[in-house]
Formats: C-alpha cells, sequence, structure tokens
C-alpha cells in the first residue's frame, strides 16, 4: 500500500524525480504529477487506467502563473481573478510548453489554482505545475480522503499527501469564453448565474461528446459496482421490497424501506453539506452488500447541479 503522511518535501522530490503524488484539493483528491514532463504524465494515464484521449487538468500555484502555460482574454482574466484559487477551472488556449499528451492532443488546456493550503505549499516549493485528475481509477468514485485514494490505487502512487477531507467533495466547475458567451463544460460550486452576474455574459452548456474537450465529461466517469438508479424514491422502495437497497436522500427520510440502509446527506437541507459527503457515501455504499442504489433528483440550483450531473453519469436507466 502506498504511504501516507503530510511530508511536503518528500513529496516535491519525489514528482521532481517524475513519480505520482496523491494531493488533497478543495474539490477532491488529486493525482499529481509534473504537467511538463510526458513521462510524468504517461504514469497517470496508466496508474488510473485512464483513456489517453481524455484531458487532463494542470494545477498552478497562483492566477498570475497560469499565463506561463496559457493564454488569457480579459473575460478569463475576470472569472480567474473572482473565482480562483477555488473549485474553478478555465479551458484556455495553451501555450506550447505544456505537452500535447496533457490536452489529448487539443489546443486547449484546462487550468485551475487550488485552494488548499499543504498543496499551495507543494506548488511553491515546485518550479513546474502539476496534471492531476481525480486519485481513483478511471471511471469509479473519486476520493475525498487519504484512505480513499489508498484503497482505490493501492501501490500505485509513489506518495499520499494527507490534507483531511476535502472541503468541496466534488470536482470543480470547468468554464471556457468563446465568442462573446461562457461554454459551461462541467458543473461544479461555481455556478452558471455566478459567471453570468460577474461577467453579463450568457452561460451555456457544452454539449457532450464522445471524445472530451475537458476533464470530467466521460458519462461513466463517477460510476459506481453498485447499480444506481435515480427517480420516485417511494415508488421504487415499494417496486423493490425483496431487494437489499441504499437509498441517497438529500434531507427527506423516507417510509417502506425494509431491508437495506438510508443515508441522509445534509437532514438541515444544506447543498453544501450534501456535496461534501457524496462520494464519501457512494464508496460506504459499495463496501456494503446491497443490491441497489435508488436516490432522488437534488434541488436544481447551486451544487446540486453539480450532485445531479455526477449521480446522472453513475445511473442505470431504471425499469418498473
Amino acid at each position: 500500500m502506498s504511504q501516507i503522511g503530510e511530508n511536503l518535501l518528500k513529496a516535491a522530490t519525489l514528482l521532481e524525480a517524475n513519480e505520482l503524488v496523491a494531493i488533497p484539493t478543495e474539490t477532491v483528491y488529486g493525482l499529481a504529477a509534473n504537467a511538463l514532463s510526458e513521462t510524468a504524465v504517461v504514469k497517470i494515464f496508466e496508474a488510473k487506467n485512464r483513456p489517453s484521449f481524455n484531458p487532463l487538468i494542470v494545477h498552478v500555484v497562483d492566477v498570475a502563473s497560469i499565463h506561463k502555460y496559457a493564454d488569457l482574454d480579459p473575460i478569463s482574466i475576470q472569472l480567474a481573478e473572482a473565482f480562483m484559487p477555488g473549485p474553478f477551472t478555465l479551458l484556455l488556449p495553451k501555450n506550447s510548453i505544456i505537452p500535447d499528451i496533457v490536452t489529448a492532443g487539443s489546443s486547449k488546456v484546462a487550468i485551475r489554482v487550488p485552494n488548499q493550503m499543504m498543496t499551495i505549499k507543494l506548488l511553491m516549493l515546485l518550479k513546474f505545475p502539476l496534471a492531476a485528475p481525480s486519485a481513483n481509477p478511471s471511471g469509479y468514485v473519486s476520493p475525498t480522503t487519504a484512505l480513499h485514494v489508498q484503497e482505490g490505487l493501492k501501490n500505485k502512487v509513489a506518495y499520499i499527501l494527507d490534507g483531511g477531507q476535502s472541503e468541496v467533495g466534488v470536482e470543480s466547475t470547468i468554464a471556457e469564453v468563446s465568442d462573446g458567451k461562457i461554454i459551461l463544460h462541467r458543473t461544479g460550486a461555481i455556478s452558471a448565474e455566478q459567471m453570468e452576474q460577474l461577467t453579463g455574459l450568457q452561460v451555456v452548456n457544452a454539449e457532450s461528446a464522445e471524445r472530451p474537450s475537458t476533464a470530467g465529461q466521460m458519462k461513466s466517469h463517477y460510476a459506481t459496482k453498485t447499480p444506481l438508479y435515480r427517480g420516485d424514491i417511494t415508488k421504487m422502495i415499494k417496486e423493490n421490497q425483496d431487494k437489499n437497497l441504499a437509498v441517497i436522500s438529500f434531507k427527506k427520510q423516507y417510509d417502506g424501506l425494509k431491508r437495506g440502509h438510508e443515508y441522509v446527506l445534509s437532514p438541515k437541507g444544506d447543498l453544501n453539506e450534501a456535496a461534501k459527503h457524496l462520494f464519501a457515501v457512494m464508496r460506504i455504499i459499495d463496501e456494503g452488500q446491497f443490491d441497489m442504489i435508488i436516490t432522488e433528483l437534488f434541488p436544481d440550483k447551486g451544487l446540486g447541479r453539480a450532485i445531479n450531473d455526477r449521480l446522472g453519469r453513475a445511473q442505470v436507466m431504471y425499469k418498473s
């Protein structure tokens, strides 16, 4: 098993030697490597069993550093200064210093500034940015603790920096400024309304594609081993009385569950709290002996949209 610890110098030394290090961020834990080294980046794809056509996100220490690796237009600068450091990623025209393997051959690179002090301190020790997708086997639930990383990647990562539980719990919003509008490539903690209010530009959803233009667009990206269904929880409980059910709800407890367990993500109805607990609960359920997971649609606002997006990518079509 990979070692878990808080030794920043050890982590920096390993990264300088083109090794993989799992890092904490406010969103989820990332599997990091030197973003300027093709040798190092290849190891990310191998460790995760990640398709090589799926681009990676580059993490930098501050907004000023973005200029070294990408071209920023005035609106992108406005967005970066407002929402970075934080759970926000910009898709930008890349500079040639970024290897094509990081962007899967695209001329655009996804860049963000994490809002997690341990990782910021690590980036300050390094002379290069970090490519870092979520630190889990490709297609499975993203990790929000160091132990989740260890359980998923076992000995495939040289070291795991332990920064505690991720505060946000779902991956960053990904946005791109293009032709006088903002394209939303992935929902997250920063909402379309926030971007529209800041810039005055319309935010439009990107069309999903088989070949993703940036990270987090694969349809099965958040799949659980246990089949997951969304819809009317009361109806699905009634129709599956003979099964061992795991119920994921926002704030309400449901009646009629004879076998299984219900996981209420936020009894007080806080979407931030619900998002923080989502991936951890999905992992707990997968470690159990449940026949199926059933969950509801969350409120279509703020982090509720991000939760719906992740559950939507994990779901199986329900047939009554």
